[in-house]
């Protein structure tokens, strides 16, 4: 008979979150693919994150019974999501042992937990460097390993307070909670991994009809409705005012016309209005990409948002009739410029070796050369975006903004 295998829990966030201490947005998905299943699987164990047993109506009971019958949970809290802040105390209070705390190293940890062990890892954004996620594995590997043979209490409540017990859970009250973990169509996780899959093949309808699907079952993810509205702006169907005109409907409900400091959604807004303004010649539309992407760019100098920012003013110099208006756009999109290279000066000191390297701080980095009038340096650098992206939307997307931009250089 087939040894069972012992289970692992994970808790955290999904998709992109923005860490507000830092400012920095970080793909969790790519931390738990790359780092965190891998080392789990690596020990042994049967590995379950938090959304891939989403089911209308258990998704508490689900949580609960495996915070406590789980025979390790691995805590991400990088970006201070506060569910998964609240799963790793509940797990504290039902289990002396077996929980690992996980972050990504920058930012500051919270009073209550910078006491406890934190494993820490480093994240470049959008993805984990390949000799990072290896060496991770590795580690965590081990750390799980050693944890399951030593059983030391780990959670502080039985750490500091001795003689308690922890509640129990019988097997039978388990099996009833939970029913089966094997992989189910309907899991939130296998949708986003379909929906990605999609959004890659440039199959924007079919992507943005998952993508719905999986913020009907998690309504308030802002993940989920980002990314709804974007595969809806790229299906340009059935015409592209209309896929536009939904995607502004879709991404209105993270309401970005509030105090937001999320890039992610201002720079999307943006970027619908800015189609909106390309599709129509309306210039309130091309009005509005500016204070998005302005917005996006200086609340957290977010390059994506900066370089967006930069372009629609030189557009709005190449239109506007009023000479003295002319020069001021010109002149803060080149001061733009200025800035985003000094964000992304340290791009120049990562060597040859671009497996590990995010693709679209390269991609803006070309872009503002070539905006300052460094084709010289744009060529390098295009050459290594174009090295790292081997999906034919983004590079479509990159040589229309170059094209654009090429054209109002020249004007």
């Amino acid at each position: 008979m087939a040894k069972i295998k012992k289970l692992c829990f994970v808790i955290m966030g999904f998709g992109k979150k923005t860490d507000l201490s830092t400012g920095k947005t970080l793909d969790l998905d790519k931390t738990y693919k790359n780092i965190i299943r891998p080392a789990v699987e690596k020990s042994g164990l049967k590995c379950v994150r938090a959304d891939e047993i989403q089911d209308s109506g258990l998704i508490d009971k689900s949580m609960y019974a495996l915070l406590m019958h789980a025979d390790l949970v691995v805590a991400d809290i990088s970006t201070y999501n506060p569910n998964a802040i609240y799963e790793l105390g509940v797990r504290h209070a039902v289990r002396p042992f077996s929980t690992i705390i996980i972050k990504e190293q920058e930012g500051t940890i919270p009073f209550d937990l910078n006491h406890s062990r934190i494993f820490h890892y480093a994240h470049l954004g959008d993805d984990i460097g390949v000799d990072e996620a290896e060496r991770c594995q590795e580690s965590l590997a081990n750390m799980i390993e050693s944890l399951l043979e030593n059983n030391t209490i780990d959670s502080p409540l039985y750490d500091y307070i001795k003689d308690i017990e922890p509640p129990q859970l019988t097997k039978k009250e388990y099996q009833r909670i939970i029913g089966d973990l094997s992989d189910r169509e309907d899991s939130i996780f296998a949708i986003s991994e379909r929906a990605t899959h999609c959004m890659e093949e440039s199959k924007f309808t079919e992507a943005a009809k998952l993508w719905q699907k999986a913020e009907d079952l998690v309504p308030n993810e802002s993940y989920f409705i980002q990314q709804h509205a974007l595969a809806r702006y790229k299906s340009k169907v059935p015409t592209e005012i209309s896929a536009l005109t939904d995607a502004l409907q879709i991404i209105e409900r993270l309401d970005p016309d509030s105090e937001t400091n999320d890039p992610e959604t201002l720079g999307l807004t943006g970027a619908i209005y800015k189609r909106l303004w390309h599709v129509t010649n309306d210039k309130e539309y091309l009005k509005r990409a500016i204070d998005y992407y302005s917005k996006g760019f200086q609340i957290r100098r977010d390059y994506y948002n900066g370089e967006n920012y930069a372009l629609c003013l030189n557009i709005a110099a190449s239109i506007d009739e009023d000479p003295e208006e002319k020069v001021f756009y010109k002149i803060a999109a080149k001061k733009a410029r200025k800035e985003i290279l000094g964000v992304l000066a340290y791009l120049l000191d990562e060597g040859e070796n671009t497996e590990s390297k995010n693709k679209w701080p390269y991609a803006t980095l070309a872009s503002c050369y070539f905006g300052l009038g460094d084709e010289s340096n744009g060529n390098e650098i295009e050459k290594i975006f174009l090295s790292l992206t081997s999906v034919s939307w983004e590079s479509e997307t990159y040589f229309e903004s170059k094209k654009i931009l090429s054209e109002l250089l020249k004007g």
